[in-house]
């Protein structure tokens, strides 16, 4: 789950790193992966490599600006990557057409059960990335930074520099959309168990 321990001295290492520069790289070491990880979803592995460098290049850059009042820097390295993949948005929202048209897979007869499975998978999926690429770039944010990286809604609100009421309706607004979208399909009932579950 969250690595909370790790991150306490984050204000500490960037501190340091103001007269020491070197050591803005145990920032990358303890963050990385995890930015890695939401950067991959929201924009495919190819981009994410790049957006990764230029999240922490961008940090690095803006590290005199992060307030020290906070010992994880997680959410400002989310608020940063965020940011780069807003200024990606044509090509998220063509990724999500791209899979939404996405040929499944062809049969192989010794796995039919695991041939089913999978695209049952690929249709849920492509209604899923559908619903989400309809949703304000906002709102889309909110929802994946809450579902995927199981960020608090006040680490949102520094992440995307917007008050916590705003995440609340932002994502009230999200979900309802979400469940609209997949309403009467099989998709629908997958949806509502992942979120009564959070």
């Amino acid at each position: 789950m969250r690595r909370r321990g790790s991150a306490a001295n984050d204000a500490a290492v960037i501190e340091s790193s103001w007269l020491e520069p070197e050591r803005f790289a145990v920032l990358f070491d303890r963050h990385a992966p995890h930015i890695h990880r939401y950067l991959a979803r929201r924009a495919g592995r190819q981009v994410a490599d790049d957006l990764v460098a230029e999240t922490f290049l961008t940090a690095f850059a803006k590290r005199d600006r992060f307030d020290l009042g906070y010992s994880d820097a997680r959410p400002w390295l989310y608020g940063i990557a965020t940011n780069l993949v807003g200024q990606q948005r044509r090509d998220e929202a063509r990724q999500y057409r791209i899979r939404r048209g996405a040929v499944a897979e062809p049969e192989v007869p010794d796995h039919a059960d695991r041939v089913a499975a999978g695209v049952t998978a690929q249709t849920m999926r492509a209604l899923l990335d559908a619903a989400l690429a309809a949703l304000p770039a906002g709102d889309r944010d909110v929802l994946l930074l809450i579902a995927w990286e199981q960020l608090t809604y006040q680490e949102v609100s520094r992440a995307l520099a917007i008050p916590a009421g705003t995440v609340r309706s932002r994502l009230h607004r999200a979900r309802t959309k979400v469940r609209q979208a997949l309403a009467g399909t099989d998709a629908a009932a997958t949806y509502e168990e992942l979120t009564t579950n959070e």
